[in-house]
């Protein structure tokens, strides 16, 4: 195990700010209606205006999941606020409250996702903030060893559905999906060694405008081995380490310079396939769709991260390493909704930096609705449990 004492107390870190049951019925009182109103519709949830009390991502119910083992849900938010491996602009360590605040309206008038025939908010899981995992500025080899530790204690537990259920895991278990709010891409690296931990080698899915794969030598030869882990490298270390399922990842939106065309020959030695950004001129969204699914299949497990630099610097202007000529917002979304039907036990959204944003958080929006997108179609997909089994699915529906 390469957890250490000091790790171990990542649970009592978060302690300190308490529990709070969000779920109690609101004391009565002459007034109670002018405060504690749900909308009207099939899922009108929210019970004040989308203005007030604390962020959490679309307005769902926050609980401190990493000091209370007890905690169970479906799929939960947590955030990675971590940036010092970045090699452009700093800042992501901000994201993920950016995101939270971005994403206030949601849920707004029920939560509904017309285009999936789905409403993520109002379904079988039980959907929750589990807030951020502590994470030190000063040091990166450990801050990415507290962001797996703390990725992990919420991945290995339970789920709220079907716990008991055999599921995809190395042991066979059922286990609860996990959307990650970064910090910079070097996250990834950390939160694919948990993957591994509870699922083995897993094929990827990358949406970004850049490789990430480069060997550590692209950064100025990179003077120590923590120094080679950063935000361009993080997949050539997961390839290293055995992270990645052989020939099945692709990257999606790249448009990236680089130091020579080797870039291109090792991106493929670590199993990735490439869909440049310009492609959409010629195939469209649906063409790109239909490569990234020919590309990791429906059947085996697949791991979503999305660095919010896919999409051009008009729609996402605040991020560490903008590239111009990427996808529009709603292209991104198009194409992640046709990833309907596969396996996503997992996601990230990364690079988002709310200091570089306009005043109409346009950034922070975009990463927010994307990740609506995202949570979406793991509800849709059904638990676990029921990987590939439609009939479970719709018997839950029911």
């Amino acid at each position: 195990m390469r957890i250490s004492a000091a790790v171990l107390g990542l649970a009592a870190a978060v302690a300190a700010h308490g529990d709070h049951d969000h779920d109690q019925e609101p004391i009565n009182g002459p007034h109670q209606g002018l405060w504690y109103n749900a909308l009207p519709g099939d899922g009108g949830t929210q019970a004040d205006s989308v203005f007030s009390g604390i962020s959490t991502f679309g307005r769902l119910t926050y609980h401190p999941c990493l000091s209370n083992r007890d905690v169970s849900y479906d799929i939960a938010f947590i955030g990675a606020p971590f940036d010092t491996g970045t090699s452009y602009r700093p800042g992501a360590r901000f994201g993920p409250s950016g995101i939270r605040q971005g994403s206030r309206r949601v849920g707004f008038s029920g939560g509904y996702n017309v285009p999936l025939d789905a409403n993520p908010f109002n379904s079988w899981a039980k959907v929750i903030d589990c807030g951020d995992i502590p994470v030190t500025s000063y040091d990166n080899a450990y801050a990415l060893q507290q962001i797996e530790e703390g990725h992990n204690l919420l991945l290995s537990r339970a789920p709220h559905t079907d716990a008991n259920k055999p599921g995809p895991s190395k042991k066979g278990k059922t286990l609860p999906r996990l959307i990650t709010l970064g910090g910079d891409h070097t996250i990834t690296l950390p939160l694919l060694r948990s993957i591994n931990r509870n699922y083995g080698p897993v094929s990827v899915i990358h949406f970004d405008s850049h490789l990430d794969t480069w060997k550590p030598k692209v950064f100025g030869g990179s003077p120590s081995h923590q120094a080679s882990i950063n935000h361009g490298t993080y997949f050539f270390h997961a390839s290293q380490e055995g992270l990645l399922a052989n020939d099945s990842n692709i990257h999606a939106g790249i448009r990236t310079t680089l130091s020579g065309p080797s870039d291109y020959e090792n991106d493929g030695y670590c199993g990735f396939e490439i869909v440049e950004a310009r492609e959409i001129d010629k195939i469209g969204t649906d063409g790109i769709i239909k490569k990234i699914r020919e590309r990791v299949g429906t059947e085996k497990p697949v791991y979503l991260s999305i660095d919010i630099d896919t999409l051009d610097p008009a729609f996402a202007p605040a991020t560490g390493t903008p590239e111009t000529g990427g996808w529009s917002t709603r292209e991104l979304r198009t194409i992640v909704r046709g990833l309907e039907g596969i396996n996503l036990i997992a996601a990230d959204i990364v690079e988002v930096a709310p200091a570089y944003d306009t005043n109409a958080e346009l950034t922070t929006m975009a990463a927010a609705d994307t990740l609506y997108e995202v949570m979406t179609l793991m509800v849709k997909k059904g638990p676990l449990s029921a990987m590939g089994k439609q009939e479970e699915v719709l018997e839950l529906k029911a």
